[in-house]
């Protein structure tokens, strides 16, 4: 099993992630030991999880959620699904 995860850091920024131990990760970008864009935002805060059935696919969540904007990003923290697709740079023009 892996994860996808979004954090918010200490300045209101997100970080999206992928890993297959999310304690443990979390636990790292806590202790300033994870990526290098939380080692200075801390504290940071699990906002948003999802597990997936492989390691692919879990960073392709990651990959896809960094290329959202704020507005997305907080939908899906939200849990507002539908808005997703609205959301988009392309739907907006």
């Amino acid at each position: 099993m892996a994860w996808a995860y979004l954090l918010e850091c200490s300045d209101d920024t997100f970080y999206a992630g992928s890993t297959t131990d999310l304690a443990l990760r979390l636990s790292q970008d806590q202790q300033g030991l994870g990526a290098a864009y939380t080692r200075h935002r801390r504290p940071v805060r699990l906002v948003w999880a999802a597990e997936f059935d492989c390691v692919e696919e879990a960073f392709a969540m990651e990959k896809r959620i960094q290329g959202w904007g704020r507005r997305k990003r907080i939908a899906l923290i939200e849990g507002r699904l539908d808005d997703l697709p609205g959301l988009s740079s392309r739907a907006r023009h």
